[in-house]
């Protein structure tokens, strides 16, 4: 009997190790707080951050053509991106330069032409992305949460790739965001506002966008229209206060609706740790085609079970492995993206979504043979455009309010799954993990 205690012990203590390995360990990274390692000297001028207030949104994947996703404000100038490149190209910096290039999966060469590329918007949500720090002369990687407020440089999909203030290259996050453990210290102390629930991982458009529109971080009724590749010179605004109809989607595919509604500027929910497929077919949104919304607002769409299957499709549950190497490298987006672009792979987990905040009604839906299954998702980033040519992120001008005709009714109805925003958590004391 006391073998058995002994060894039941010791599985219950390799099992609780195990379960402290599954973790994602992130560092936050505040809104201000010069970096430790810099590539380069968080006063040499290249960026400034701003004071933003995290903004919640349903789920916690949001894809980079969202609209109103970052922010901007009537001083655009918060990256010089030209001094970047400066730095960069400089014959003194050139190993920091191979060691830059080489964290974006660039040659050293493709710098210049990068950067051109790249556009400086303000972040409005804690988002999580993979950091490098600069050690003896090479890019070390590390799980990082950053304040919204911060300054980023973001590639024509939309993706943040550089911390605007120190150069620090940047990449997606990889691992499960249900499964995080945040780290505050070096001068990073936790913020007003903080919610591990309400953390957001960024993930590409489908296509090369055209434009970014942003939403104001000092005036909420103020849009911007930033042309990609652009510091601000070129930004035309919008009022983000007028309403906007949201289009008829019912019969169209998932894609399809995806775009259209990024088009009107408004935007798609995400429930769940993958979205359904490009060809998935929309049988309702909620609100339902005709609904006048703001710029920015998140419409729910309700997609039919796949042929074949009974009732409503699973969704599958938070992988149980452990965290991946930090600094591996994911596949990189099949869109048509620069050569040599950082990876697009979404991650695998998603916090689950807040209630959206629009007038609830629902479109008359599609004929299916099996119960629908709600989703709210932007499409997968491995979608290509038809045509080849770029987006826009959203239209700056409303959409008509007057409905337009949806889809012929059905007797199966779309039906809505309640969700539930995770409490915030009680801000510990410095250095602690939460």
């Amino acid at each position: 009997m006391r073998r058995i205690a002994v060894l039941v012990a010791f599985l219950l203590a390799l099992g609780g190790c195990d379960s402290g390995r599954s973790l994602f360990e992130v560092k936050a990274v505040a809104a201000g707080v010069p970096s430790l390692a810099p590539f380069f000297a968080e006063d040499s001028g290249l960026g400034r951050d701003a004071q933003v207030r995290s903004r919640a949104v349903p789920g916690g994947l949001q894809q980079g053509d969202t609209p109103g996703l970052y922010g901007g404000t009537k001083q655009p100038e918060i990256c010089d991106v030209e001094r970047l490149k400066r730095f960069l190209t400089a014959p003194r910096n050139d190993r920091k330069a191979r060691a830059w290039a080489a964290a974006l999966d660039l040659r050293a060469d493709e710098i210049p032409g990068y950067l051109d590329r790249l556009t400086p918007v303000l972040l409005r949500h804690d988002t999580l992305a993979l950091n490098h720090d600069y050690k003896k002369g090479k890019a070390v990687p590390f799980r990082a949460l950053l304040q919204a407020g911060i300054a980023i440089l973001v590639d024509e999909q939309g993706l943040p790739s550089v911390k605007c203030s120190c150069g620090n290259p940047l990449r997606p996050f990889e691992g499960d965001t249900s499964r995080i453990s945040v780290t505050f210290g070096d001068g990073n102390e936790k913020w007003q506002g903080y919610d591990r629930a309400e953390v957001v991982v960024v993930r590409p458009a489908p296509r090369k966008l055209e434009r970014i529109t942003l939403l104001d971080v000092q005036d909420s009724g103020r849009g911007v229209e930033r042309p990609v590749g652009t510091t601000g010179e070129a930004d035309a605004d919008f009022d983000a206060t007028e309403r906007r109809a949201v289009p008829p989607l019912a019969g169209t595919t998932f894609g399809e609706a995806s775009r259209r509604l990024a088009e009107a500027g408004l935007a798609v929910a995400f429930r769940g740790e993958e979205p359904p497929p490009d060809r998935a077919r929309i049988v309702a949104s909620d609100p339902g085609a005709g609904a006048e919304l703001r710029f920015g607002a998140y419409v729910t769409l309700s997609v039919a079970a796949e042929s074949g299957t009974q009732g409503r499709t699973s969704t599958p549950s938070p992988s149980a492995s452990s965290a991946p190497p930090v600094g591996s490298r994911p596949p990189t987006s099949t869109g048509p993206a620069p050569s040599r672009q950082p990876p697009s792979k979404a991650p695998p987990g998603s916090v689950p979504p807040a209630s959206s905040a629009a007038p609830r009604s629902s479109a008359p839906p599609a004929a299916t043979s099996s119960p629908p299954r709600v989703t709210s998702s932007p499409p997968p980033a491995t979608s290509s455009p038809s045509d080849g040519e770029p987006v826009t992120s959203s239209a700056a001008p409303p959409v008509s309010s007057t409905p337009a005709s949806s889809a012929p009714a059905t007797t199966t109805p779309a039906t809505t799954i309640p969700v539930s925003t995770a409490p915030a958590t009680a801000p510990p004391a410095p250095s602690a993990t939460v």
